[in-house]
């Protein structure tokens, strides 16, 4: 079963079970891949949807964030919950022990030892980390390790 098949079946799931915070949740995230779809004018493949379940994480996390300075501790429980709900639909994330020993190996392969090679080596790094490991993190990693 494909992510989008998962993620209608679980929707429906949802509405059998009356689970209204999980249904409007994936509902939200089915409008997204819907509109993509609408952009391309054409079906996604599970990478792009990978893509776009990555992205809307992304923008709850951060504001998740800016809901916890401004102090808005009713906003912070609805998105940390569908952070956790979106969450179940992405491979597990790579900690950043993982992610180094990708980007050292990553290096290796390309011969990259100075920061003017930061951009041959993220160009290569990025597909092999897409969808499990956040692109800062792996931006933080790649700058430490190239000095």
């Amino acid at each position: 079963m494909n992510l989008a098949e998962r993620l209608n079946e679980d929707m429906k799931q949802a509405m059998k079970s009356g689970e209204k915070f999980r249904l409007s949740t994936i509902r939200l995230v089915r409008a997204a891949i819907k509109n993509q779809e609408i952009e391309l004018r054409r079906p996604l493949d599970d990478s792009e949807l990978l893509t776009i379940m990555s992205r809307e994480l992304k923008q709850r996390r951060e504001s998740l964030l800016e809901f916890r300075n401004g102090g808005r501790e009713d906003l912070v429980s609805n998105v940390s919950a569908e952070i956790e709900i979106i969450s179940e639909y992405l491979p597990k994330q790579l900690d950043e022990e993982e992610v180094k020993a990708i980007v050292v190996q990553t290096m290796q392969e390309t011969g990259a030892s100075s920061k003017a090679d930061m951009g041959k080596l993220m160009g290569a790094l990025m597909p092999k980390v897409k969808g499990l490991a956040d692109g800062k993190v792996v931006n933080g990693i790649v700058q430490q390790l190239l000095q």
